[in-house]
C-alpha cells in the first residue's frame, strides 16, 4: 500500500476511536450508530487509517466485518491512547455540564432494572448530553475492563484481578416467589422440595450463584422451567403452583406482584458490586458515576454502599 501521502502525523483521537468501536462491534453500520456519523464517513476513516498503518485492518464477514491480528493489536494501543488523550483534556476536574458523550455499565437484568433507570435520570440533570449504553455482564471478565468496554460493570460476581478494583453496594437475600392466589408458602424443607421450581441459566454464565450453592449441598430440586434471564420467570410462576428462589430486590421490580416467603432451608446472601479497573480509579469522571451510583443505591435499596476498599 502507498504510505507517502500520510504518516503518523494524520493520526487523531476520531481515528483511534473508530478503531476501538469497530473491533468491539465488528460491523459499519453498528459502528457508524454509535459514533453518530453516516457509514459512508465510517469507511473514509477506516480507508485513511489504513493507508497510514497499511494493512486491511477489517476484512468483510457475512454482513459484518473481522478484525485483523493487526487492527485487534491497534485497537489495544488506541484505548491506551484515548485514556491519555481524556486525561491530557479533562486534568482533575470534571464539568457534567459540560460533558457530551456515552458512558457505557455492563449489568444482567436485575441490576439494570433496579438501578440503571435511576441513575440516568440523576446523571441526566447535571449532564444533559450524556448518553446509557448498557451492555450485558454475564460473569463479568477483567478483559471488559481493562479493553475499556464499559466504564463501570454492576455484579454479584466480581472479576479475581489485582487491576480490578471493587466495592459492594448492597447485600440482598434470596426468597421464594409464588402465586399466592395458586398456592401458599412451602412451610417446610419438605414441603420447598415436593414443589417444582422455575430458575435462570444464563447462557454465558451458567446457573445462579444459589442454585449453585443449593445443589452442591445436595438439595436435590425439580425444574418445570428454565429461562435465560429474570425477566422470563414471571410468566411462568403466574397461575402455576411452581416456585422460584430468586433475590429479594425483584420484587419491587420483574416479580412486582407476587407473594413471597422466605425459603425453608439456609440460604446465603447475595452481595453486589461495582468494579472498574486501577486505571479509572483516580479518573475524575469514573469517580463522578460511582458517587452517582452510590447516591442511587441509597435511595432505591434503602442502604449506603460500604466500601470493600478505601477510595
Amino acid at each position: 500500500m502507498d504510505k507517502s501521502a500520510l504518516s503518523h502525523l494524520d493520526i487523531d483521537g476520531r481515528l483511534l476511536h473508530l478503531l476501538a468501536i469497530l473491533v468491539e462491534e465488528q460491523s459499519l453500520t453498528r459502528a457508524a450508530e454509535r459514533l453518530d456519523i453516516t457509514q459512508s464517513a465510517v469507511s473514509h476513516l477506516v480507508a485513511k487509517l489504513r493507508r497510514i498503518v497499511g494493512d486491511p485492518l477489517f476484512v468483510k464477514a457475512g454482513r459484518g466485518v473481522v478484525a485483523t491480528a493487526r487492527a485487534l493489536a491497534l485497537a489495544a494501543e488506541a484505548r491506551a491512547l484515548l485514556d491519555g488523550m481524556r486525561h491530557f483534556a479533562a486534568g482533575e476536574d470534571f464539568d457534567p455540564a459540560a460533558f457530551d458523550g456515552e458512558v457505557v455499565i455492563a449489568a444482567n437484568d436485575l441490576q439494570r432494572d433496579l438501578l440503571l433507570p435511576a441513575l440516568l435520570a440523576r446523571l441526566r440533570t447535571a449532564a444533559p448530553r450524556l448518553r446509557l449504553r448498557v451492555i450485558p455482564s454475564n460473569v463479568p471478565k477483567a478483559e471488559m475492563l481493562r479493553e475499556q468496554r464499559c466504564h463501570l460493570a454492576i455484579t454479584p460476581r466480581p472479576p479475581d484481578a489485582d487491576d480490578i478494583l471493587q466495592r459492594r453496594l448492597f447485600e440482598d437475600r434470596y426468597v421464594c416467589f409464588y402465586d399466592a392466589a395458586v398456592r401458599q408458602a412451602p412451610q417446610t424443607r419438605d414441603d420447598y422440595l415436593a414443589a417444582e421450581h422455575v430458575t435462570v441459566v444464563y447462557e454465558k454464565r451458567g446457573p445462579l450463584e444459589i442454585d449453585r450453592l443449593l445443589a452442591e449441598q445436595g438439595t436435590q430440586r425439580r425444574f418445570a422451567a428454565v429461562v435465560p434471564n429474570f425477566s422470563g420467570i414471571a410468566p411462568f410462576l403466574r397461575g402455576s403452583g411452581y416456585l422460584a428462589t430468586l433475590p429479594s430486590l425483584l420484587g419491587a421490580g420483574l416479580l412486582q406482584g407476587f407473594a413471597q416467603a422466605a425459603p425453608p432451608l439456609p440460604c446465603p446472601g447475595m452481595p453486589m458490586y461495582v468494579v472498574w479497573h486501577r486505571r479509572d480509579h483516580l479518573d475524575a469522571t469514573n469517580r463522578w458515576l460511582r458517587e452517582n451510583l452510590d447516591a442511587v443505591v441509597a435511595g432505591v435499596v434503602g442502604t449506603r454502599a460500604t466500601a470493600a476498599a478505601p477510595e
